[in-house]
């Protein structure tokens, strides 16, 4: 398949860039970083999460962030949900979209959501039933789609049970996670060619960690399969609290270079985009991850 002529880029910095920080962040930072975010062009900015502040804590101010945001005409905000009680939360701060999220092995889904595989699906049924009857759009994500902590290989096929059953539940759009970082670029089209035998190319999306310097190889690959959306992280922030290892989402920055060479449309502008990376870096005290960010910046200031 050709790569497709747009991109839809997700922006998951607010939400899973901040969730592993052990120094809380506030919320008024969190609004302006996705203000920055949306102001540089970006349509889907993930902004927080309603799960229990004792698991993660960072994103207890959930309610305060929704609220703060100033909501902009053609951009989504989406919330990760893991159960009935998360999806009432995001009911009344008034989400237009939340995300679910499961995984493709059982080891995994134990540490991550306390269920296994079959419990967590029957849960988001039951969520997503919900969500839907009350006019939200639903995204499901899929967890160690290319390599497991605990279980290591994930073969395609684990993949796919889940993607069939996160797609009958109704889910708009569905996520193909390498949350270890581990994947490869023949891995990922193996899992997307074994995925899209049941659900079209144009409604799945790519979510790469970069813990071996893969991820635009892998997002590359995922392009010439004709996926169309990709997952991303401001200045390459970010982790999982699950993964031992593994570090932060593939930079924003760095799949907008990839797709501003390919002749890709995305909306999104580079100066803008940097500059919300360099704001959250400076509160955060680290420099950013993002090779593109720190190359441009070299190139400016040797301008």
């Amino acid at each position: 398949m050709k790569p497709p002529r747009k991109v839809k880029l997700v922006e998951v910095g607010p939400r899973d860039g901040l969730q592993n920080e052990s120094v809380p962040v506030p919320a008024a930072v969190k609004v302006e970083l996705i203000h920055r975010l949306q102001d540089a062009g970006l349509r889907v900015i993930e902004a927080t999460a309603f799960v229990s502040p004792k698991w993660v804590p960072q994103m207890a101010d959930n309610a305060e962030v929704m609220a703060a945001i100033r909501r902009k005409p053609g951009v989504s905000y989406p919330v990760l949900v893991p159960n009935r009680k998360g999806l009432e939360g995001a009911l009344a701060a008034r989400a237009g979209e939340v995300v679910v999220f499961g995984a493709a092995t059982e080891t995994f889904s134990q540490k991550n959501t306390n269920c296994s595989i079959a419990e967590g699906l029957a849960r988001f049924a039951e969520v997503c039933k919900e969500a839907l009857a009350h006019g939200l759009k639903v995204r499901g994500d899929i967890s160690v789609c290319l390599g497991c902590p605990y279980e290591r290989e994930v073969k395609p096929e684990a993949v796919v049970r889940v993607a069939r059953a996160l797609d009958d539940m109704g889910c708009y759009e569905i996520t193909i996670a390498d949350t270890l970082g581990t994947g490869t670029a023949g891995k990922t089209r193996a899992v997307l060619e074994a995925v899209m035998k049941h659900i079209p190319a144009q409604r799945l999306a790519g979510h790469f960690h970069d813990t071996y310097g893969q991820a635009i190889a892998n997002i590359y690959a995922a392009l010439e399969c004709g996926v169309p959306t990709y997952d991303s992280s401001v200045a390459g922030l970010g982790g999982c609290p699950y993964a031992k290892g593994a570090t932060g989402n593939v930079a924003t920055e760095d799949v907008l270079y990839l797709l501003d060479g390919l002749g890709i449309e995305t909306g999104v502008d580079m100066g803008k985009l940097i500059a919300a990376g360099e704001y959250i870096c400076g509160v955060l005290g680290r420099p950013t991850h993002s090779k593109a960010a720190l190359a441009l910046a070299a190139k400016c200031k040797a301008a």
